[in-house]
């Protein structure tokens, strides 16, 4: 029997993992952006009409000096998502 087909989860499902949805954005959270790897913590979360916004800081060294994010949050039948960014609390879980 080869490594891969002992892993009990299929690769493709695991993947899926990283686009979980949260029940809400909230202050204080950290999302990871997807392309680079980098952490950022929420700062502010606002409504503007009809859609809800959230504000985006690094979460290193350089955040106090750093340019904030707005990012467009994303509402699914599952909950609430951040386009390009994958909750950590959920993307570090492993299968």
């Amino acid at each position: 029997m080869d490594s891969i087909s002992r892993h009990l989860t299929p690769p493709s499902q695991r993947l899926s993992l990283k686009t979980m949805a949260v029940k809400s954005v909230q202050l204080g959270q950290v999302w990871r952006e997807e392309a680079s790897g980098t952490s950022f913590l929420v700062t502010k979360v606002y409504n503007e009409v009809f859609s809800q916004y959230a504000m985006l800081r690094p979460a290193d060294v350089s955040a106090p000096t750093a340019e904030t994010r707005r990012i467009k949050i994303s509402k699914t039948d599952q909950g609430l998502l951040l386009p390009g960014y994958v909750f950590t609390q959920d993307s570090n879980q492993e299968f």
